[in-house]
């Protein structure tokens, strides 16, 4: 097939629309369902992300992208109790490493991912369908699926669950065009290979750098390279937890994600673990209610009598000092930026999100603040000198 016709672009006012190749057939078969203008973006951005994921870390990888770049990304490392309540897949028994790889991706900020795109670096299993099956999304696009798998993928939204297999064999050639107002842009496409030295330039007196800060920071850097620009990533144990993305500063990027990031860990404090739902409130709606008991405005809900709905018992305030407290337990943070840091103020709002490990391009004329506020915080700092601006 060497062109397949879309029902619309971005919006439904602008037709045609099709995706298709000016030389050879497309990678791709669409299994069942109709994908879109933008589910096919972001299909395409997800798969060379968790592509590039297996590759560094040799662990199956997953993403959960909404608008073109990724809500959460992870490598399929085993979940503790505690992750698998707070991502609500604790009653699922036994999961694959592909399904923790997602179950990582879509919990890290499940507001976000909701109605998202997924991309899987291996073939999906039954483990793994059984996941999404029960999530509110897109589509997914994986280079196979299981066929007992697929069967499940397929009964998804009365029967229109997009469903898409890539050929893991495909490789796109070396330039790349886009068309903005009739105009063509052309570029040489992003190959660059992040690996293990890819951080050796380590600018800060703390010079310590494990193997798991270098995998989280090759995490971290590989999502930006698929993240709408200015991006900062957070990355903890295998996973994105916070990602700041499409901000026009970068103190609004680290403070973005940093928040997310903040959320996350906040999800597995004894208060927000403790919380009482009704047993008809949706996965959806717990999710929603956690995120107003976080942040400052559950006084408001209190006043409006809104916990009755959702809450077997009243919770407690929970009061900014013991979030400070709870967030201060949160260590080992690694953080990339996909350009350098201007100022260090964004030193001082990572360090607020335990953040030890950061890699940057560098470049700034103020690197040299920026690498003192590192050493002020006892963090490792590598420059890259590699910019990853996507757009």
């Amino acid at each position: 097939m060497k062109e397949l016709e879309l029902k619309y672009g971005c919006n439904p006012n602008q037709k045609p629309s099709r995706i298709y190749m000016e030389e050879g057939e497309l990678p791709i078969q669409v299994l069942n369902g109709k994908p879109g203008y933008i589910n096919f973006l972001d299909a395409f951005n997800g798969w060379q992300l968790v592509s590039e994921l297996k590759k560094a870390t040799g662990l199956p990888a997953a993403t959960s992208f909404k608008h073109v770049s990724p809500a959460g990304a992870a490598v399929g490392l085993p979940l503790s109790d505690t992750l698998a309540k707070i991502y609500w897949v604790d009653d699922l028994g036994e999961l694959s490493p592909l399904a923790c790889a997602y179950a990582r991706a879509r919990g890290a900020d499940r507001m976000s991912s909701y109605g998202d795109f997924i991309a899987l670096s291996d073939v999906c299993d039954v483990s793994t369908a059984n996941m999404i099956k029960r999530e509110v999304s897109d589509g997914v696009i994986a280079p196979g699926y299981e066929p007992e798998a697929l069967e499940i993928l397929k009964s998804k939204k009365r029967g229109n669950y997009n469903v898409i297999q890539i050929d893991p064999a495909y490789v796109p050639v070396p330039i790349e065009k886009k068309q903005v107002f009739g105009i063509t842009f052309e570029q040489g496409r992003n190959e660059l290979n992040i690996d293990d030295k890819f951080f050796d330039n380590i600018v800060t007196e703390n010079k310590e750098l494990t193997e798991e800060a270098k995998r989280d920071l090759a995490i971290s850097m590989i999502t930006l390279k698929y993240t709408q620009s200015n991006s900062v990533c957070y990355v903890k144990d295998g996973q994105a937890i916070g990602i700041g993305a499409g901000q026009q500063s970068r103190i609004h990027c680290t403070r973005l994600a940093g928040q997310k990031a903040d959320n996350w860990w906040l999800r597995q404090s004894p208060q927000v673990m403790g919380l009482q739902f009704k047993d008809e409130i949706r996965r959806a709606d717990r999710d929603n209610a956690i995120d107003i008991y976080m942040g400052d405005e559950y006084m408001d809900v209190l006043a409006d009598g809104v916990w009755e709905n959702t809450f077997k018992v009243k919770p407690e305030v929970f009061t900014r000092e013991e979030k400070r407290a709870w967030l201060d337990k949160l260590t080992d943070v690694a953080l990339g930026s996909d350009a350098f840091f201007p100022f260090g103020d964004n030193i001082e709002r990572a360090h607020k999100s335990g953040v030890k490990y950061i890699a940057q391009p560098g470049g700034s004329i103020r690197d040299d603040n920026v690498i003192d506020t590192c050493n002020k915080y006892g963090i490792e700092m590598s420059f890259t000198g590699i910019r990853l601006f996507h757009h």
